[in-house]
């Protein structure tokens, strides 16, 4: 479980990007954050791992209090948390099987990693997510030979090569189109779903965390606004988090019939 405790960061602007968030997530959850931009969801997906550094207080992992921890066991605590970027922060010259690999560097170290000597149980784990994640075939490819949506995949294997409980997921389809960010949604919430890891995904687009995610957290202006499950959703509190629009017609069905589409 997640648990966090008036969570607070202000900048030294004086701008306070979160006001003393609180909120749990039980094991096996995934959430989707929602908010105009400058709302803090950026923000408090990288407090927990300390990205940011909060201003006051908890972030609570399965009972270890995040915010305490010494350089050291962060690291080590940052095992147990993929993060997957919007930009992908994949290295461009690597080989995408290298790319996966480096999610290891919590567990073999830096030489090692430098060297590229990897233990083969993470070189087989490797090639299992490459294949579940659909890149099986492009184990050798470099990264910047990859259409976003590959790129994307393969921060995911990244992710999930740390063996987390808990994945932090920022703005995953931003870059994509339509049709390959519903496929990275529903990727992203079945590994969930096979593996039973919590999740926290900040997405833009109010459309798909309601197709996808069974629990959704409004924020505005730092502070925790809406909490509860898409048809919660109403055009009433998508005008209370975002301000006026035509909300019936911004959260009309995706047309998500084609089954066809791979995961």
């Amino acid at each position: 479980m997640l648990q966090l405790q008036k969570l607070t960061k202000r900048y030294p602007t004086g701008d306070l990007a979160l006001n003393a968030v609180d909120l749990e997530i039980p094991k096996g959850q995934v959430l989707a954050l929602i908010g105009p931009s400058g709302a803090g969801k950026s923000t408090l997906i990288r407090s927990i791992n300390r990205l940011v550094e909060p201003t006051s207080g908890s972030a609570i992992l399965d009972g270890v209090n995040l915010t305490e921890l010494s350089s050291g066991a962060l690291r080590r605590a940052r095992r147990r948390m993929g993060m997957i970027f919007q930009e992908y922060a994949l290295v461009e010259r690597l080989s995408v099987m290298e790319n996966v690999l480096s999610g290891q560097l919590g567990y073999v170290g830096f030489w090692r990693s430098f060297l590229r000597k990897f233990p083969q149980p993470a070189i087989d784990e490797a090639f299992r997510l490459l294949e579940r994640v659909g890149l099986d075939q492009m184990a050798d490819k470099r990264a910047d030979e990859l259409s976003g949506g590959q790129r994307q995949r393969v921060g995911i294997a990244r992710a999930l090569i740390q063996d987390p409980q808990l994945l932090l997921v920022d703005e995953p389809t931003a870059s994509l189109d339509p049709k390959t960010s519903r496929q990275i949604m529903r990727l992203i919430c079945e590994l969930c779903a096979e593996r039973g890891l919590s999740a926290i995904i900040n997405i833009h687009d109010v459309a798909l965390a309601k197709m996808f995610v069974p629990r959704v957290i409004g924020l505005k202006l730092g502070e925790i606004v809406f909490d509860g499950g898409p048809d919660d959703l109403t055009p009433e509190v998508l005008t209370d988090i975002y301000g006026e629009e035509d909300w019936e017609a911004t959260i009309a069905k995706i047309d998500d019939d084609d089954d066809s589409d791979p995961v």
